[in-house]
């Protein structure tokens, strides 16, 4: 089964210490795992995506959160070893980054239509933040038709929530949690 591994908003904006809306150490700490996981998936002919917020500097989103991953800022860029990652594998015909403007990766972006071209059936989730983007891609996922697995050892988010959105990612789109 072609699967693939969606790597949602590792930003620096979101994950640096200094993040305009980091989930701080917990997002930091899921870096290696994240990097490990990518390998894998490229290693076995999988598809890796980085699934990136991509806002104007007058969007909407600002009137609930501070400005954040403003596209083509440094706070929108790959955080560390991700950055670094994506830049070795980028020309890689199975490495893709995805624009985002809303929560949901699948919400008018064409992704779907991307990973079936590529015969993608399953749908890994690792990023953050876990109660938020990561819950809102699953349900897009689902709804798209993908099966749906999530990494718990590759979420993070900045709320005490992350635990809870997970078993509903399991039990609304019967999404496989890997421990």
């Amino acid at each position: 089964m072609k699967e693939a591994l969606l790597i949602v908003d590792m930003s620096n904006d979101f994950v640096a210490d200094d993040g305009s809306l980091t989930a701080g150490k917990p997002a930091q700490d899921i870096v290696p795992y994240i990097v490990e996981k990518a390998n894998e998936f490229l290693e076995k002919d999988q598809i890796v995506v980085f699934a990136m917020d991509a806002h104007q500097e007058n969007d909407p989103h600002f009137d609930l959160w501070p400005p954040h991953n403003v596209a083509g800022t440094k706070g929108q860029e790959l955080y560390g070893d991700l950055y670094t990652w994506y830049e070795a594998h980028k020309e890689h015909p199975n490495v893709l980054l995805q624009p985002k403007e809303n929560y949901n990766a699948f919400y008018n972006t064409g992704l779907a239509d991307k990973l079936r071209s590529r015969g993608v059936e399953k749908v890994h989730v690792c990023g953050v933040c876990t109660d938020i983007c990561d819950f809102l891609t699953v349900a897009g996922a689902d709804a798209e038709g993908f099966k749906t697995a999530v990494h718990k050892r590759g979420v993070a988010t900045f709320t005490d929530q992350g635990d809870l959105f997970i078993e509903h990612m399991k039990r609304c789109f019967f999404t496989e949690v890997v421990e």
